[in-house]
């Protein structure tokens, strides 16, 4: 078992990257700086690796992740202490335990996850059947606002599909993904999955690279796009997801109360900074006031703090980039007429990145912090009278990765969902994602599919046998 200075001490050097502490804006720890020549040798040792776990039993592989699994849970409260130093989100609440948890739960979901071989013809005269194997090496590429989780995300379902996997974190969180590598490498083979920390121009070096048979990448659209680009001369295999502008549509017939904690948490978990938040919400005009009452007590009761200190469920924003993206949003907001209901004063003379959870109301649809994705604490609220109308600006813009229904009539919910262009909707909650059901984009928020039986395949070439 790892202590937090141990596991510190572990995945960090004298004299590298500064990788700072988000609460207070200053360096904690310097992580180390992959370089490309780095990068070559972690691809040459992927390949010596990997043939040989992929002529291993699928339960043998299945065998070595748990005992990965097992390791990272007897040290979870020294990689939750490291998320809530680096990343901000606090320890308590849906936090920076949850996080740690969740890469536990994840490996093991992968583990559980059965994939067998698939009879797709069997007529008596010809027989056909779909195996999955293993793609080669996979590169990953993962994202400052869930980094242990989503790197799980990734390197999971490619190691047990048989893969080898170089993966670089973002350059703001790169420890935590550094320590979860650490722990699960005690079980795995030299060289099968190796962590590079770096900066873009070692992304971009993976997203090109022709020895990849697949990457994989969470961040932003624009970054997805030049993946895409660098990958087209190597006809790359991609799973991109690439964020999104979540709406949530509240139906007339809800109890603005029973409802309230659901939409804040919705919009709010990880202080906003998740990609299937809630970023925009539609709420009837009959219950709008009702709404916005109920959603501000809760907005105004949640303490907001560094996530190292254990009573708070709010932290800062990750960066002073974001911090400056959510406060630009809000002044626009602001000079447009909109109406802050609660925050929207951040202390800028206060050491970090914190903005205050903050409701807006009284907006149009052509507002900034309608139209772009705020990924932090600031919600706008938008009135209608219709649903049709309702429905037709929740689908406006490029996004479509989560959106969400709200109603006491699960079947009036559905029928809407079902009209609402995202990969997931949620009914009576939002961004709820589960292990076995599989998650993903439409339009500019990326394609393919994580989690579950789609996720491993995912991560596999399928190869039909006829006989």
């Amino acid at each position: 078992m790892e202590t937090y200075e141990s596991l510190l001490a572990a995945v960090t050097v004298e004299d590298g990257t500064p990788v700072i502490d988000p609460a207070t804006g200053q360096a904690f720890a310097y992580a180390p700086s992959a370089t490309l020549d780095d990068l070559d040798r972690a691809i040459d040792a992927a390949r010596a690796a990997q043939p040989a776990w992929a002529a291993l039993s699928d339960d043998e592989r299945r065998a070595a992740l748990s005992a990965a699994a097992d390791e990272i849970e007897a040290s979870s409260e020294a990689l939750a202490q490291l998320i809530a130093r680096e990343q901000g989100k606090p320890l308590s609440g849906p936090g920076a335990r949850f996080e740690a948890g969740a890469v536990v739960a994840w490996l093991r979901a992968t583990i559980a996850t059965e994939l067998e071989p698939e009879v797709v013809v069997d007529d008596g005269q010809a027989k056909a059947t779909v195996y999955y194997r293993p793609i080669g090496l996979v590169g990953a590429i993962g994202p400052w606002n869930w980094p242990a989780m989503i790197a799980t995300w990734q390197f999971a379902p490619a190691l047990r599909m048989g893969n080898a996997v170089v993966m670089k974190p973002s350059e703001y969180t790169p420890l935590s993904v550094l320590a979860t590598a650490h722990l699960v490498n005690r079980h795995l083979p030299e060289g099968l999955f190796t962590v590079l920390a770096g900066d873009r121009e070692l992304g971009e070096a993976i997203g090109k690279h022709p020895a990849f048979g697949k990457v994989t990448f969470t961040g932003s659209a624009r970054t997805g796009q030049a993946i895409m680009r660098a990958s087209a001369d190597n006809l790359t295999r991609l799973t991109l997801e690439l964020g999104g502008n979540d709406p949530g549509i509240v139906l007339p017939d809800v109890d603005p109360k029973a409802i309230a904690e659901g939409l804040f948490w919705g919009a709010f978990i990880n202080t906003g900074q998740t990609c299937a938040a809630l970023k925009r919400l539609y709420v009837h005009e009959d219950v709008h006031d009702d709404v916005v009452r109920e959603l501000a007590a809760i907005a105004s009761a949640m303490p907001m703090g560094p996530g190292t200190d254990e009573q708070n469920v709010l932290g800062p924003l990750t960066t002073e980039q974001q911090f400056g993206v959510v406060d630009r949003l809000v002044e626009d907001a602001k000079a447009r007429g909109g109406r802050v209901v609660v925050g929207g004063e951040p202390d800028r003379a206060a050491p970090g990145w914190f903005y205050p959870a903050t409701l807006v109301e009284g907006l149009d649809d052509e507002a900034d912090l309608v139209r772009e994705e705020q990924f932090g604490p600031a919600l706008p609220i938008l009135k209608y009278s219709d649903v049709e109308e309702a429905i037709e600006r929740a689908n406006r813009g490029d996004a479509g990765l989560g959106a969400s229904v709200w109603s006491s009539d699960p079947e009036r919910a559905r029928e809407v969902a079902a009209r609402i262009q995202a990969g997931s909707v949620w009914i009576n909650s939002h961004g709820t994602i589960h292990p076995m059901a599989p998650f993903g984009g439409v339009k500019g928020s990326g394609y393919g599919l994580e989690f579950g039986v789609e996720g491993l395949k995912a991560m596999g070439v399928p190869q039909v046998i006829h006989g």
